[in-house]
């Protein structure tokens, strides 16, 4: 007689559920490592390196009694002492640069051609972090009327992003990244002929998508560390101008700039 065959023993079909379950987890969590050594790393990439403001430039531009200077943490403002300023322009610093770094270039603007500067101070030290919108800027000074808006470098491309809520844009040693050709806001774009950075070929690469009456002026001798107080730059060339003329050069070329644009709005 034959014997029966012995049952089968039963399969524990969890098992391999379990399995996907372990490595999925596995999956996350090293994804959720990677992300998180990523941000890490941003972050302390962005606060190494900054480019600090030079003591000498920033003492005369606090000495000056023509200016007053406050600090609303998210930002510098530097208006003039007889509070007669109408015309404003936000200033976006460049990558890693202290905000103050600019202060004597633009000092000129607020004492000379009696603006409100507001220099912000970027998230992080770069300015494609900073999602604030301008009126985050602008309404540190509510009695401005008219506002240009601009900055240094990639603070030059944040400030295009934001172009179409001001008045006027102003770019130093920068160039677009979005498309304004059509918006008909007024530009001004001030480069510098020894600019080893943002040079003339990139400013040219850029050109169409800036209004085609947009005005493009090139400071002889000037180079990217020119537009601030903040040393020499890697990769930069030799400016040959002084900081003297170069601050009166700036006063003169964005003063007439927001005073016309203050005309047309």
């Amino acid at each position: 007689m034959t014997s029966p065959a012995p049952l089968a023993e039963p399969t524990d079909s969890s098992q391999p559920r379990r399995r996907g379950r372990r490595i999925a987890w596995w999956i996350v969590g090293s994804l959720g490592a990677l992300i998180v050594a990523g941000v890490v790393g941003i972050l302390v990439w962005s606060q190494v390196g900054v480019m600090p403001a030079e003591a000498g430039p920033l003492d005369d531009v606090r000495a000056n009694p023509a200016i007053e200077i406050s600090d609303t943490g998210g930002a510098i403002v530097l208006s003039p002492a007889d509070d007669g300023a109408d015309v404003g322009l936000v200033y976006v610093p460049g990558a890693k640069v202290e905000p103050l770094a600019y202060a004597d270039k633009l000092a000129g603007l607020v004492a000379d051609a009696g603006l409100t500067v507001v220099i912000t101070k970027p998230w992080l030290n770069l300015a494609f972090f900073d999602l604030r919108p301008l009126d985050a800027f602008t309404g540190l000074a509510p009695e401005i009327d008219t506002w240009v808006v601009g900055g240094h470098s990639l603070g030059g491309v944040r400030a295009c992003q934001l172009a179409t809520d001001a008045d006027g844009l102003a770019l130093f040693a920068s160039y677009c990244a979005t498309d304004l050709s059509e918006s008909g806001i007024p530009v001004l774009s001030i480069s510098g002929s020894e600019d080893g950075l943002t040079t003339a070929g990139k400013i040219a690469d850029a050109r169409p998508l800036l209004p085609a009456d947009a005005v493009l002026h090139e400071i002889p001798g000037a180079a990217h560390s020119s537009f601030g107080d903040y040393g020499p730059q890697a990769g930069d060339g030799t400016p040959t101008i002084s900081d003297d003329d170069m601050r009166e050069q700036l006063t003169e070329l964005v003063g007439a700039f927001a005073l016309k644009a203050a005309g047309a709005s």
